[in-house]
């Protein structure tokens, strides 16, 4: 191989790996200060509200980073809280739309009707997903209310970092 084909040839397998590694750096990723944010949004609703909650958000491959229960939740509303977020994350959709879907606007059927039957999947209202402009975050689960209260306390949570989703 001639010296100039083989700098060539080097020059672009370098050129190739920067990109991808400024690919990586620019990708955003939520982080655990950002969490913690989200959830002190949702309890200063919940507070406002007299609402005992809890709070769970996970990142964009639908694991925990950050949990909180407040004083006298229900204890169920742990486990809630989390499928919720894990459920938002994994389809980047509202749980509230998952309601809709299994059992209609109406109550009377919806499109997806076996998507309530699912082991694990829950269909109330109160998983939010979240992002930036361009990249998925992860999202947010509140239960402990009734969902549309769930889903109130959650959307707060996202508005207390919405000057950080940019």
């Amino acid at each position: 191989m001639k010296p100039n084909h083989l700098i060539m040839s080097l020059a672009i397998t370098l050129s190739v790996m920067s990109t991808q590694a400024r690919a990586l750096d620019t990708t955003a990723v939520l982080n655990l200060e950002t969490a913690k944010k989200m959830a002190a949004g949702c309890q200063a609703k919940a507070m406002e509200k007299g609402w005992r909650m809890s709070i769970t958000i996970v990142d964009a491959g639908a694991n925990p980073v950050y949990f909180q229960r407040m004083d006298g939740a229900y204890i169920a509303s742990a486990e809630l809280s989390q499928l919720k977020a894990e459920n938002s994350a994994k389809m980047q959709m509202p749980t509230s739309l998952f309601e809709e879907f299994a059992y209609g606007k109406d109550k009377k059927g919806g499109l997806a009707p076996g998507l309530a039957e699912l082991p694990g999947f829950v269909t109330l209202a109160g998983g939010i997903p979240f992002k930036t402009s361009k990249d998925f975050l992860g999202a947010i689960g509140v239960s402990g209310g009734y969902p549309n209260e769930d889903a109130e306390c959650a959307q707060a949570g996202i508005d207390a970092v919405k000057s950080l989703l940019k």
